[in-house]
């Protein structure tokens, strides 16, 4: 079972994103498990101060060393765990493949930046990768770390209750997904292809090709290579 830790300054945003759907049915059939921690736990003090101001001066407030150290140490005193991400705006963009490579990896440490990030040397000494999600500034690393979380477990063997759906989704092949339809056959005079009515699997899977390829040329042109045909 793949577990993933995630530490937070403000875990009540996890608690609905990481128990329904996907990742609460990955959890109720024992593949996984995902535990939030709550940083303040790891603070001492009376106020249980996970932040301070910056040297050098500047606005906003610093995620302190010493709690984020405390929580990963007791982590890693219980289990093994392959890697320990921050997610950070100028962390490698997370993509298909690595989530792939993650989803292989078995237990991680995610750990969300917040208020202006933390101090350089947890990024130097403490975690083992630094993830981005896109290149905008969200108020706090919750969110970003449920998207990484997600994306990784619905990969994992036996969670989602068709073994090949995670093998079609967009980005597996480099391709943004073909077009599905369903029932109806015809609404409104809007009717799915006769190919997909066929029944004929390799002309339908090759109709399928083409689409993805088109419509990637289309919406997503920075995702192709030189070596695949795009049909005119």
């Amino acid at each position: 079972m793949t577990r993933i830790d995630i530490i937070a300054a403000v875990p009540e945003l996890l608690g609905s994103l990481t128990s329904h759907s996907i990742l609460g049915r990955a959890q109720a059939k024992g593949l996984a498990q995902i535990v939030v921690h709550n940083l303040r736990d790891y603070a001492t003090g009376k106020y249980k101060a996970i932040d301070d101001a910056p040297y050098g001066g500047g606005a906003g407030m610093v995620m302190m060393v010493e709690p984020i150290d405390r929580c990963i140490e007791h982590l890693r005193s219980e289990r093994t765990y392959r890697e320990v991400i921050y997610m950070s705006p100028d962390g490698i963009p997370l993509d298909q493949s690595l989530c792939n490579r993650l989803a292989l990896e078995g237990n991680l440490i995610i750990l969300c930046g917040h208020y202006k990030g933390v101090d350089e040397r947890v990024r130097e000494h403490l975690c083992t990768m630094e993830i981005s999600v896109g290149d905008y500034v969200l108020s706090g690393g919750e969110l970003a770390a449920a998207v990484l979380t997600d994306a990784v477990v619905r990969l994992l063997p036996g969670v989602l209750g068709d073994e090949s759906s995670a093998l079609t989704d967009s980005f597996q092949d480099g391709l943004v997904a073909p077009p599905d339809y369903t029932r109806p056959v015809s609404y409104k005079g809007w009717t799915v292809p006769e190919i997909l009515r066929s029944g004929h699997e390799a002309k339908i899977n090759q109709w399928r090709h083409e689409q993805a390829l088109e419509r990637t040329q289309r919406r997503r042109p920075d995702l192709l290579d030189s070596n695949q045909d795009v049909p005119s």
